[in-house]
């Protein structure tokens, strides 16, 4: 009789009724993947226990006690998928004290308080598995943390946040408003009724902090991670940004070099023929750059029923294989590893372009050039259009600079904020060429 492993889904919306589909309706092919292995929903926790639902699950197997569930012998693995830090904290410690192994989607659950339940996990000789919880059906994980295991990674570049990139793509390609594209997203479905977490770089702060544990060892809280979102950016700049060769995109990054790292999330000016450049819609992607091979490119569904469950159910199959364990054994994460530090991103050299709106007059442009100047900032190109409309005097002023220190720039653009040619906040953006 072939061995069986059960299966509880705390957890059965979007992504949860894709996992059981996939057990379900592939459930050969799961088995074939795991070496003769049966693989079963044995527990189901939902708020709505009454819920009819596709593939159908017996109503003797559903429940909203979760406790019940995670103390059931006939599972071995807790597939938490209720999202949030509070509840779902509680679940995965549960499971780990009852021995069972964890497979979860939640970033926000890693990047809080991942140090504490790895902890946890090693302690109860199991494991917790996360592939899901950064870029949905990307394994991005499994590569930066196996496929990439002989490198030191020095750079992460991700298209993180779906939502941002449809947004983005929507103002650059066809011209929208901010206001309109976000609407478009909420009317597709791709933003929530509060888009808040996505448009504001929270929820790629949140990814980010996970890449970062892989990669350097960091343990990373969303509060150290500086961000900057997307709803200040204006049809005016992705249309200048478009004439000067580039295309705007929220960027999560790290850059790491001498021991030291800087995380951020911001928008960042790419060249159109960047790979990242060409991510369009809701789509995600990955560039990491190791020191032995170079640049590699991750890029698909970054969310979504079936791309995010494929990656649950990938999981899955490790643990029932074995792989997984190995590997958690092996990588150590979460651990204290005080290998690399974190650095503020003040200290990142960068590009930057720079947006102002300022009075049609003699001067103007000298007094915005020794601001910069002061603070050792190189002017590399100047545009200035004409006024938005006929009847203003005041007139886009558009300055691209060379290399400087994101510290200096930004006291620099703090300068020329005061400067009474300047008619309102200067709007700045990294530049990678």
């Amino acid at each position: 009789m072939a061995e069986s492993l059960g299966i509880a889904l705390i957890g059965c919306g979007t992504v949860g009724t894709g996992v059981a589909k996939i057990l379900t309706h592939h459930a050969n092919r799961v088995t074939t993947r795991t070496g003769g292995k049966t693989v079963a929903v044995k527990r189901v926790v939902a708020r709505d226990a009454g819920k009819g639902r596709d593939p159908a699950i017996p109503s003797a197997s559903v429940g909203t006690d979760w406790t019940t569930a995670v103390a059931d012998p006939a599972v071995q693995i807790v597939v938490e998928l209720i999202g949030g830090t509070t509840t779902a904290k509680q679940i995965v410690l549960a499971a780990l004290a009852a021995g069972k192994h964890v497979v979860t989607a939640n970033k926000a659950l890693l990047a809080e308080h991942g140090q504490e339940l790895f902890a946890a996990a090693r302690k109860a000789e199991r494991v917790i598995c996360f592939e899901a919880a950064v870029a949905g059906g990307i394994p991005i994980i499994r590569a930066m943390g196996e496929s990439l295991a002989a490198n030191q990674i020095t750079g992460i570049q991700g298209i993180l946040n779906g939502t941002s990139n449809f947004i983005l793509s929507s103002m650059a390609d066809n011209g929208a408003s901010y206001a309109n594209a976000l609407t478009e997203a909420q009317r597709l479905g791709y933003a929530e009724a509060d888009p808040t977490l996505d448009v504001d770089g929270s929820d790629a702060a949140h990814k980010l902090a996970v890449l970062a544990q892989i990669a350097f060892g960091v343990t990373a809280k969303p509060s150290d991670i500086e961000k900057q979102g997307i709803a200040d950016i204006q049809a005016m700049d992705t249309r200048y940004a478009a004439e000067l060769g580039y295309t705007i995109k929220l960027l999560a990054e790290a850059w790491a070099a001498d021991k030291t790292v800087a995380l951020h999330v911001a928008p960042v000016l790419l060249r159109k023929t960047d790979p990242l450049a060409q991510v369009r819609g809701a789509f995600n992607a990955i560039l990491v750059t190791g020191d032995v091979v170079g640049e590699t490119l991750y890029q698909g569904p970054g969310a979504g029923m079936m791309p995010t469950a494929s990656s649950v159910v990938a999981d899955i199959i490790d643990i029932a294989v074995g792989r997984a364990q190995k590997t958690f054994t092996a990588a150590k994460l979460w651990s204290g590893s005080r290998e690399f530090t974190i650095v503020p991103s003040e200290k990142v050299r960068s590009k930057f372009y720079l947006r102002l709106l300022v009075k049609d007059e003699p001067g103007t442009l000298s007094e915005v050039c020794r601001c910069l100047a002061n603070e050792q900032i190189s002017i590399a190109s100047v545009i200035q259009h004409e006024p938005l409309r006929e009847t203003e005097k005041v007139v886009p002023l558009v300055i691209m600079t060379h290399l400087a220190e994101t510290g200096r720039f930004r006291t620099a653009a703090a300068v020329i904020d005061k400067l009474t040619s300047v008619a309102g906040p200067a709007v700045y953006f990294s530049v990678d060429d």
